[in-house]
């Protein structure tokens, strides 16, 4: 799996192969990590050296203390990517959306109802698949026109979930 984290600015590309791997930049590292206290406290090893990281989530960032330094990381995953560069090549596209699931799944959660008013990146469908669950936004503000799913639906990939106009 390809990830792109952006710490302080800075954007590295990481790859996590099968066999286990890991590539930063195209350049093989040795990382492995430890929960210590959940959600929290982290130990973490890169290449042989020994680190402690306290990390906090808030605001769709990572705010990690690791060896008296405070870092801002960022991370996307390549199919993260991909579903926003779909919708970016959407555009502000007058009209019906149509919001498709991106892969097979289960719908989670529907937090929107038909007639319900959206804003550009509100989260419109929960879909878990390869237990993870995505957030599938709104490409634009508009108005909830249809719902074709419901929590606990299984869906096939490209299958139409919600439209917006």
């Amino acid at each position: 799996m390809k990830y792109q984290a952006t710490v302080n600015g800075r954007t590295f590309e990481i790859e996590i192969n099968q066999d286990g791997r890991i590539l930063v930049n195209n350049q093989p590292r040795t990382i492995d990590f430890r929960e210590l206290r959940e959600g929290e406290l982290y130990s973490v090893l890169v290449d042989y050296l020994s680190y402690e990281a306290v990390v906090e989530e808030r605001d769709d960032m990572y705010h990690v203390l690791m060896a008296g330094d405070l870092y801002e990381v960022s991370v996307t995953d390549e199919r993260s990517r991909r579903l926003a560069s779909a919708f970016m090549a959407l555009g502000e596209a007058s009209g019906e959306v149509a919001i498709r699931a991106p892969m097979p799944g289960l719908i989670v959660r529907v937090p929107v109802q038909e007639g319900d008013t959206v804003a550009k990146g509100d989260t419109v469908i929960i879909l878990e698949s390869m237990k993870m669950e995505n957030e599938l936004k709104a490409p634009r503000d508009g108005k909830v026109h249809r719902v074709n799913v419901k929590t606990g639906d299984s869906v096939e990939q490209n299958k139409v979930l919600v439209t917006i106009t």
